[in-house]
């Protein structure tokens, strides 16, 4: 007999139903899964046949084969246990109706039968567009907050398939799981920490305002124990306010790598990554036999964070270049090629040497110039040009630390960024993929960004003195812009250039 099971399966960050198909002959016992299965897959059928005798059923002693459709896509994961084992009791006649097929469903299964909770359930849910191909969708219990904010069909939480069985016969009733899908998004978007907790660094605090309101990219370079950290943080919580759409974005990328903590329905705060030196090139960019999104991605509306930046690998670090441009990452394979998104500000962080203070007032630099030669060229120029800001964080004086007087904090920070983006978007507005001044391309800087004579002078003599490059210029513009913006200017004015200007300076004074 043949039965007939609807689940789904993701590939890259968007998801694609999946039929299983369980057919049960009458030859010696054997168990084959078909549809390109991963080797999680392929090792369910065991999972399968201790959850169905321990859940009081019977696993037919005969040849059981279950094909995944379409069979020209890889499946992996654990996520087709739960419709495996529906699909097996309804080919031998152990499900009492013919509901099975109504409901998508989705879950690993435990030896005992219970339901456990799988990666990837929100674009799953988001496949099933309520366009009446299915009623509802089951899914493990951990899972059924996620799977609600898509707001697409009914989602049945289920904690064993001895309970999704009874489901189906009716003979149990479970109630749709019910979520505020607005309620959720505004309890979720408050961050825990504040720019208020920094003490001093008001020329820091200015840049990383600016850097904020038009998405431009950072690097900051300053002794250890200048906060650098500190204020990279929480540069999120002066970000623009993340949409709903942006929310949901973010969560699909969490939940296809795993990464959503159980029982959470949605991250609504900008993400910040923060990985470590020695990160692979997988573990950033992406990678696997079928591609994981990597950290770049993980980042993707937010911040991705390196500190101490010469640490990392520079192979490691120029693959960086390609996604600060294009705001993706295409990961092929010889089974698939995938993109993910991959639009993040990057903030990174570094000493000025190996010793960390050189330029220090407070210490003395035991360095020799061509140790500090040598720890500044692991950052390529390349790399360095596409980074809009270079920050000076020097060491906070202890009459800043000892002070009782707490900074502007991050919502009042965050409510001038908010103005300066509005005015982008509606400069934008019949600009397709444009959504702040960081991601204008040169004729869009010719467009957007005329300069008066005086403000004309000021910045050649700035290319001519620094020996700046054409990219360094347009980004020059790109501040400016930004500056005027949170000035409320509809021009750019002069000091707006010469600020512009001053966050291109600080590397012509340590990269030599």
């Amino acid at each position: 007999m043949l039965a007939k099971v609807v689940s789904a399966a993701t590939i890259g960050v968007d998801a694609y139903t999946v039929e299983v198909e369980a057919d049960i002959q009458q030859q010696l016992p054997s168990f084959a899964t078909v549809g390109l299965p991963d080797g999680a897959v392929r090792e369910s059928k065991e999972r399968v046949a201790a959850a169905i005798k321990n859940s009081d059923f019977i696993f037919p002693a005969k040849k059981v084969t279950i094909n995944l459709a379409p069979a020209d896509i890889k499946k992996e994961g654990s996520a087709f246990d739960l419709p495996m084992a529906v699909g097996i009791l309804a080919a031998t006649g152990q499900i009492l109706c013919d509901r099975y097929d109504d409901f998508a469903m989705l879950g690993e299964l435990s030896l005992d039968g219970a339901v456990r909770p799988v990666p990837g359930v929100l674009p799953m849910a988001m496949n099933f567009n309520g366009d009446g191909a299915v009623k509802g969708m089951l899914v493990p219990q951990d899972n059924a907050r996620e799977a609600a904010m898509a707001g697409t069909v009914p989602i049945y939480p289920v904690h064993s398939l001895k309970e999704a069985v009874h489901f189906l016969e009716d003979h149990s009733a479970i109630k749709a799981h019910e979520i505020d899908i607005k309620s959720v998004f505004d309890q979720a978007r408050h961050y825990q920490i504040d720019f208020s907790d920094v003490k001093g660094q008001e020329s820091a605090k200015r840049a990383l305002e600016v850097a904020t309101a038009g998405g431009h990219n950072v690097i900051m370079i300053g002794p250890p124990g200048s906060g650098k950290t500190m204020l990279a943080r929480r540069l999120p919580t002066i970000l623009p306010d993340m949409t709903l759409g942006e929310a949901l974005e973010t969560t699909k990328i969490h939940s296809v790598a795993g990464r959503l903590p159980v029982g959470s329905a949605l991250i609504a705060t900008r993400p910040s990554r923060s990985p470590h030196h020695t990160i692979s090139y997988a573990g950033l960019i992406g990678g696997g036999s079928i591609p994981k999104p990597g950290e770049v991605s993980l980042a993707h509306n937010g911040v991705l964070f390196l500190d101490e930046l010469p640490e990392f690998k520079k192979d490691i670090l120029e693959t960086l270049r390609q996604p600060m441009e294009d705001n993706s990452v295409t990961i092929s394979r010889a089974a698939t090629t995938l993109t993910y998104p991959a639009r993040f500000m990057l903030v990174a962080a570094m000493n000025p040497c190996p010793c960390g203070y050189c330029g220090d007032t407070n210490h003395d630099c035991k360095c020799t110039p061509s140790e500090i030669q040598r720890y500044m060229s692991r950052i390529s120029g390349p790399l360095l040009d596409r980074i809009d800001i270079h920050i000076a964080v020097p060491s906070v004086k202890f009459k800043e630390l000892s002070s009782d007087a707490r900074g502007e904090h991050s919502t009042g920070i965050r409510e001038r960024v908010n103005a300066a983006r509005e005015r982008q978007l509606h400069r934008f507005r019949n600009e397709k993929a444009i959504y702040c001044n960081a991601q204008m391309e040169s004729r869009d800087v010719r467009k957007y960004c005329t300069l008066d004579e005086k403000s004309q002078a000021l910045l050649a003599l700035a290319i001519r003195q620094q020996g700046l490059s054409a990219r360094a210029y347009d980004r020059i513009l790109k501040v400016s812009r930004t500056i005027a913006d949170l000035d409320g200017s509809e021009h750019i004015q002069l000091g707006h250039v010469a600020e512009g200007i001053h966050y291109r300076s600080l590397d012509r004074h340590l990269w030599l």
